[in-house]
């Protein structure tokens, strides 16, 4: 007997991303400290290929921009490292190599500390998460317009550290 399917996972996307931006500014900001109650830790990354593109995802969850740089946060007792190679291979399947952790930075609000590695893409990305929409290459002279400012100063700082060593 074939059940009919209710929901594909680019609706489940497309829904989950809805109700995401109609949740007030302060829920979302605070939607982390449910199970953090002093602060969350992430991972974020600037990705390049050969051709020293940038790798940024399309995200259903951020609300103003969608564009940004792959990360997501740590789960208890893991390894920064491990984190951001899980939430590579749970969003986009891919792997990474010479990776360098390049600066680190505190939020007052939402309370969370972020930490920023550097790396090379091993494989092609492609969404394998209901949370991407897209993940595209980008010439650091061509950045998506939409590229939020905050994301733009994180990619500018990664530059600059790596010209420096």
């Amino acid at each position: 007997m074939n059940m009919p399917v209710l929901f594909c996972p680019a609706m489940l996307s497309k829904l989950l991303g809805a109700i995401w931006r109609l949740l007030p500014a302060f829920v979302r900001r605070n939607a982390g400290t449910v199970t953090q109650s002093r602060f969350t830790v992430t991972v974020g990354a600037v990705l390049f290929d050969e051709a020293e593109r940038i790798l940024l995802l399309d995200h259903v969850f951020r609300s103003r921009a969608g564009w940004g740089i792959p990360g997501g946060f740590l789960m208890k007792g893991e390894n920064p490292e491990d984190a951001l190679r899980r939430e590579l291979r749970e969003e986009v399947a891919i792997e990474i190599a010479n990776v360098k952790i390049i600066f680190t930075r505190t939020l007052g609000q939402p309370k969370q500390v972020e930490i920023y590695f550097r790396a090379r893409v091993i494989g092609d990305p492609k969404p394998s998460s209901f949370e991407i929409k897209r993940a595209q290459w980008f010439a650091l002279d061509q950045l998506p317009p939409e590229l939020s400012n905050d994301q733009r100063r994180l990619i500018q700082r990664a530059m600059s550290l790596n010209e420096k060593s």
